[in-house]
């Protein structure tokens, strides 16, 4: 099918993309990376009035370290930040979930502002965002507004963002020398949508995990953190025991939906497996490389 017809803006600063979500409203749809969006446009999903096109925005690019975060631009893209130093250094866990992300072409067109505000529970940004305890920035015509990426995904392919907001970037923590992170998700072919993953991130002290967060790809209707598996392994030392309790817990709190090839008892059961894993991972992985995090900033 054919995308429907609009009109067309690629303005140059962020100043006039505000002034005309203001004006446009709902009418308006922001292109970033394209890569959802333009197929949403082609099956007729979307009809918008005007497609503002925001390439050309340097103010929404670039990956700097501002204070104790990292900060990611909403136009720099899933390649951008797969071949990052500073991602490596700084935020290790989005480093290794990139590769996962769909195929090379696609990582190198689609971008994490645009990830985010897609809110999509198959996605690896939100998953990661959740992980990390980051935080979105959305800007309009009225100001600035930072919202706690737990508070970010509200529903199915819906976010806290206004209609006249656009994401301008996302901060996570700098990775700290406790700091542990792992990912992985479990997919029929490399490059299909997970049909279970997992963003994990904790604090490994003397072998007790710490602030613990587990952020869920493919099983709910948004992205999402198992609480109470969290509670049930936080500020306890990894063992056998644990582990079965951990599984136990999740297995409770997991209330995934089938798909066209997977149960919700296989999906609860992936959850698990990929629990143990990471779980594992955590608890005897490496500290991330700290050396250099006063080097310069590109």
């Amino acid at each position: 099918m054919k995308a429907p017809a609009f009109s067309y803006a690629r303005p140059k600063h962020l100043a006039d993309v505000l002034a005309l979500l203001e004006k446009h409203g709902d009418e308006a749809r922001l292109l970033a990376g394209g890569q959802t969006l333009l197929a949403t446009l082609n099956m007729r999903l979307s009809e918008p009035a005007l497609l503002i096109d925001m390439q050309s925005v340097q103010e929404l690019k670039g990956l700097v370290v501002a204070g104790d975060c990292l900060r990611i631009g909403a136009m720099v893209t899933h390649s951008e930040i797969e071949a990052s130093p500073l991602v490596a250094r700084h935020a290790p866990l989005l480093a290794r979930a990139a590769p996962h992300i769909a195929h090379r072409a696609i990582r190198n067109l689609g971008t994490f502002g645009g990830s985010m505000a897609y809110g999509d529970p198959a996605a690896e940004w939100p998953a990661c965002m959740l992980a990390l305890d980051g935080t979105v920035i959305a800007r309009s015509s009225q100001g600035e507004r930072r919202i706690a990426a737990v508070d970010f995904f509200t529903g199915l392919y819906t976010t806290a963002l206004a209609v006249n907001e656009v994401i301008v970037a996302c901060e996570v923590p700098l990775a700290g020398a406790t700091h542990r992170f792992a990912f992985d998700e479990l997919v029929r072919r490399h490059g299909d949508y997970a049909v279970v993953g997992l963003a994990a991130s904790a604090q490994c002290n003397d072998g007790v995990l710490d602030q613990v967060r587990l952020a869920w790809i493919g099983v709910g209707s948004m992205p999402m953190r198992s609480t109470a598996t969290e509670r049930v392994v936080q500020g306890q030392r990894l063992s056998p025991s644990l582990m079965v309790e951990a599984q136990k817990a999740l297995r409770s709190e997991l209330q995934p939906e089938a798909d066209l090839t997977h149960s919700v008892e296989s999906k609860r059961h992936l959850a698990a497996v990929l629990l143990k894993r990471l779980l594992t991972t955590l608890h005897q992985a490496t500290p991330p490389s700290l050396s250099d995090r006063h080097a310069p900033v590109a």
